[in-house]
């Protein structure tokens, strides 16, 4: 029987846009028995960053994949390292819910000793910090470095190539040179079109968080696991009509 993942990114956006952050999962990584949808959220978040659109996303993400499991998904993925919306819908949802920055972040941690996360601009900065503090992680990283470039959500790199390549080639150098990182995590699934080059020229591992993600939570349908209820329980009155309202407000 196939499994069906809802793959939710967070941030509103047309369907060339969703096609875009879709192709950081290529078909010969779905494979057999496996079906993925992307889905963006209708409203919310448009950069991620701020303290103020860190909120939306949780909220949007969120109302996206309250009725996954009504909607025949076995699974959902969230699409961004900020693993926004990730610890509600496990509350929520008795399917697995897999977060991008989670899984990332303690991949790093089995192949090395040291990561770094490698991101598009400092605005970042307090999605890591918040995802390291909640894994209790901070002491794996050895450093957040940015090449100082406003990110385009929808278009990704593409047409930026040749610099933006060459500007993460260089600060992940220093993160392992000078920070002693021993395996490089990008900072944003959005950087995804730059993982090839990276893994060519780096002496290290280089995560890519979206599809470290989305392979987890295929071993985890595989080997029929998903969240704990003693860790994430659920609702003893869940309001999702109250959720789902909201745009009717």
């Amino acid at each position: 029987m196939t499994k069906r993942i809802k793959i939710i990114v967070p941030i509103p956006m047309d369907e060339a846009g969703v096609a875009n952050r879709a192709e950081q999962i290529p078909p010969e990584m779905v494979g057999e028995g496996f079906e993925v949808v992307f889905e963006a959220v209708t409203w919310g978040a448009a950069l991620g960053d701020s303290y103020y659109d860190t909120l939306l996303m949780d909220m949007s993400v969120f109302e996206a994949g309250i009725k996954a499991e009504e909607q025949g998904f076995d699974a959902v993925c969230i699409d961004t390292v900020s693993d926004s919306g990730m610890y509600a819908l496990r509350s929520r949802l008795s399917i697995p819910v897999v977060g991008p920055g989670q899984a990332s972040l303690h991949t790093a941690c089995m192949l090395g000793h040291k990561f770094s996360v490698i991101t598009m601009w400092p605005q970042w900065f307090a999605l890591y910090r918040k995802t390291l503090s909640d894994y209790k992680l901070e002491s794996r990283c050895a450093s957040l470095r940015h090449i100082n470039t406003r990110p385009d959500l929808a278009e990704l790199l593409e047409g930026k190539e040749e610099v933006v390549f060459k500007a993460l080639e260089e600060e992940s150098f220093k993160a392992i040179e000078e920070d002693g990182a021993d395996v490089i995590v990008l900072g944003s699934t959005t950087m995804h079109q730059s993982h090839a080059h990276l893994a060519s020229v780096l002496p290290v591992p280089v995560i890519n968080p979206g599809q470290v993600s989305f392979e987890l939570c295929k071993m985890y349908l595989k080997l029929g696991l998903t969240q704990s209820k003693t860790a994430f329980p659920s609702p003893e009155a869940p309001n999702d009509a109250g959720v789902l309202a909201r745009g009717n407000r």
